[in-house]
């Protein structure tokens, strides 16, 4: 048997996910009891554009901007963001909209439905910053040591190059030393823009340590990692961290393995690691002889 309007609208006042309509205007006309138990707000003070005062502040504007460009073509959205609950703790919010139309075929404004998804995002973010340096945002040394493996046995297996840089910046205790560690933190950050720009998609890029860096390049020989290693030196001779004393022109130092030098983690970074030391060294100006 069909359910009835009042039916309907028990439903919808007692669905467990917090519901909301909006008129042809774009102003909410109906909050369902789950969502004012959930802001513990009353109708009256979310109606119209009231919702918008629970909306975290950093949030609002791009929930506005997509609410409103999407019920202006008329089409379905689905956006995450912060809403305040009733005693006062953020909420992740996914919030979906869709156009609804009268039994004419005449528009008649928007309804949707959310749900609280804040376990699932701050699992995320969690897990973003397992994986994930702080300071720069490319992997972090566990997380690149657990993809170096993987990306090793799978070049294994399919008898696929696999190459391993190891890089480092030359004399960075010097920049910390004579600038400070502020600026030591954004020569990091610059160097690791001017990697990441350089290297595939399909790539790996890791902070081993320090100002250590490592790349896997994934499906490539060892002749074409030398060639994006020049590139990125050249790059980094264009670009200068500009500071109040000083602009900065970063260079630094790589050694490259591949497969050739050996099948675990550490005979790749072991040989790579020794390769860059090789270059470093090569760098050191000769002393003079004593008279």
């Amino acid at each position: 048997m069909e359910p009835t309007g009042q039916e309907y609208r028990t439903i919808v006042e007692n669905a467990p996910n917090l519901i909301w309509r909006a008129g042809v205007d774009a102003k909410c006309d109906y909050f369902n009891k789950t969502w004012l138990s959930f802001t513990g707000h009353s109708m009256e003070q979310e109606q119209g554009d009231g919702w918008a005062s629970g909306v975290y502040p950093d949030d609002l504007d791009r929930c506005v901007q997509t609410y409103l460009e999407n019920f202006h073509r008329r089409t379905p959205f689905e956006m995450e963001y912060r809403l305040r609950r009733a005693d006062g703790e953020w909420r992740w919010i996914n919030d979906r909209g869709v156009p609804f139309y009268s039994e004419q075929g005449e528009f008649a404004g928007y309804i949707g439905s959310c749900v609280d998804v804040t376990d699932k995002v701050e699992g995320y973010l969690y897990k973003e910053m397992a994986q994930k340096d702080s300071l720069t945002g490319v992997l972090s040394r566990q997380y690149l040591m657990g993809q170096l493996q993987r990306s090793l046995e799978q070049a294994l297996r399919q008898h696929s190059p696999l190459t391993v840089a190891m890089l480092d910046i030359d004399s960075f205790k010097h920049i910390n030393d004579r600038y400070g560690h502020l600026t030591g933190d954004s020569a990091l950050r610059l160097f690791t823009g001017v990697l990441q720009r350089q290297i595939r998609e399909s790539d790996l890029l890791g902070r081993f340590g320090g100002d250590e860096f490592v790349i896997v390049f994934r499906y490539a020989t060892i002749d074409a990692a030398k060639a994006v290693i020049e590139r990125i030196v050249g790059t980094l001779r264009q670009v200068a961290l500009k500071t109040d004393a000083d602009d900065i022109v970063l260079t630094m130092s790589a050694g490259l393995s591949d497969l050739a030098d050996g099948h675990t983690v550490e005979q790749l970074l072991q040989a790579a690691d020794r390769r860059m030391y090789q270059e470093k060294l090569g760098k050191q100006p000769t002393p003079a002889p004593e008279e």
